[in-house]
């Protein structure tokens, strides 16, 4: 009896253990290739539970997430052929994880070598294209959509997908960096002068456009002084004139006693006139009355 219970005890071990060697996971961030001494039979690519032959059959897991591919710093000549120091990286993933095996034996290593190496000869050819000034602050996004594109066609034959690329930082080279900057300035300062002298000339047309409004208001101004003051000389006139042929004497002693009054104004104002002048006359016949 104790003979048939370890019988069947190795028995239900041996066919736990087959089954447990027939099953395996695809977890959903890996794919999966399956083996038949050494010979590749099939890619699973979909996540879930999955059987094979046990004993005949292996797998091996590849990671199905995004890698970053962080690239060490290059330098790289632009078209005035000036050293740029250029930090880049690239996000891939397996597309194919058959090809993958075959061409890299599943290596990220072997991966990032071969990705590096296009990157930088794709970086180099769009660089070598473009000024500095384009590379540096205008096409910055443009030169790594067309590395991402070129580095992704190669790729693909190696069961590889480029999902990005990116440049992380654009140094110039130290040689050459402070004569940059100094042009740079030099060009700043030169266009501050520039709209410093068109400020000026437009402060002195406007100067100008003032003093002449200002001129041409004050001699307006005085013409129609003066003519207001001829039109009220010649309205006193005629006054004086109507006055004078309406009493001719009369007018005569007014325009005395106003001459009177202006040249006495004063208690201690002295004056000598002859007695017997016209400016005394009325005088005269006031004492004599």
């Amino acid at each position: 009896m104790k003979i048939f219970k370890l019988v069947g005890g190795f028995v239900l071990a041996i066919v736990i253990a087959v089954i447990s060697m027939s099953v395996y996971t695809v977890d959903e961030r890996e794919q999966a290739l399956v083996f038949r001494f050494g010979e590749i039979i099939r890619s699973d690519t979909q996540p879930g539970i999955k059987f094979k032959m046990p004993f005949v059959n292996s797998v091996k897991f590849f990671d199905d997430r995004i890698q970053t591919m962080d690239a060490e710093p290059q330098s790289y000549l632009t078209r005035e052929k000036k050293n740029l120091i250029v930090d880049s990286f690239v996000k891939w993933r397996i597309r194919d994880v058959r090809e993958y095996y075959v061409r890299l034996g599943g290596s990220k290593v072997r991966a990032h070598s071969r990705l590096s190496k296009r990157v930088n000869d794709a970086i180099r050819d769009e660089i070598g294209k473009r000024s500095v000034k384009d590379v540096v602050s205008g096409d910055r996004v443009l030169i790594m959509d067309i590395v991402r594109k070129a580095v992704d066609q190669e790729a693909a034959g190696l069961g590889l997908e480029v999902v990005d690329a990116r440049l992380k930082r654009v140094d110039l080279d130290p040689d050459i960096n402070e004569t940059v900057y100094n042009r740079m300035r030099a060009e700043r300062e030169r266009v501050a002068k520039e709209l410093r002298a068109q400020g000026e000339e437009e402060a002195e047309k406007i100067r100008a456009n003032a003093d002449r409004h200002r001129q041409i208001l004050l001699a307006e101004a005085n013409r129609t002084a003066e003519v207001l003051k001829g039109e009220g000389d010649a309205r006193a006139t005629n006054v004086y004139a109507a006055a004078y042929s309406q009493d001719e004497e009369f007018f005569k002693f007014y325009k005395s006693l106003e001459a009177y009054k202006k040249t006495f104004s004063d208690k201690s104002d002295l004056f000598i006139v002859d007695p017997n002048s016209d400016f005394m006359q009325y005088m005269n016949r006031s004492s004599a009355n």
